[in-house]
């Protein structure tokens, strides 16, 4: 499937300030695909916050705070399901690059940072999914950040694949329009 795992940089030890210590304690969850389409049928998709809840397994609806849907300043609600566990956090678009990347803050009982980034690699592109985050106290903090971490990131490799699936069909029907219709 060319979904892979990779592990996340830390911040050196010798940086002082304070949004570098707590970084460098959140257990970073990296991965990444290749998928077999242009960057920018790639980012159609990826772009699109509202059609998250089709593929993020773990995404069970989506309720935008902000009368914009996309670019910097977006904030939505996330309602996420993991095993037991309902929460909903507010994420802020931090960053927007058209066809280059998206980044956000979390905020809720999961905190953080995230990112999805978008390379072309030939006529293929790669899509990278990062995300750095703080557990509370009554989650066990950083010790149940880790144990987490490998239940996150078989998660989230699902979300990729489902995505990969997503645009590789889209793409293909675009190109081929009697794809499927065999």
């Amino acid at each position: 499937m060319n979904t892979y795992a990779y592990p996340v940089a830390r911040f050196s030890r010798d940086r002082q300030t304070r949004d570098s210590r707590r970084s460098s304690r959140r257990p970073g969850i990296a991965i990444e695909v290749v998928i077999d389409a242009p960057v920018a049928f790639v980012w159609s998709q990826v772009h699109d916050i509202a059609n998250y809840v089709d593929w993020i397994q773990d995404t069970e609806e989506i309720r935008f705070l902000t009368d914009r849907h996309s670019g910097v300043g977006t904030r939505f609600e996330c309602k996420t399901v993991v095993g037991p566990f309902r929460m909903a956090n507010v994420i802020e678009i931090t960053n927007w690059k058209h066809t280059q990347a998206i980044e956000v803050h979390h905020q809720g009982i999961v905190s953080g940072t995230g990112e999805f980034r978008l390379r072309a690699s030939g006529s293929n592109t790669i899509l990278s999914w990062v995300e750095q985050l703080t557990f509370p106290w009554y989650f066990a903090g950083p010790l149940g950040a880790m144990a987490a971490r490998p239940i996150l990131k078989s998660l989230w490799k699902g979300n990729l694949r489902r995505l990969k699936t997503r645009i590789e069909s889209g793409y293909a029907k675009e190109r081929y329009p009697n794809w499927g219709t065999q």
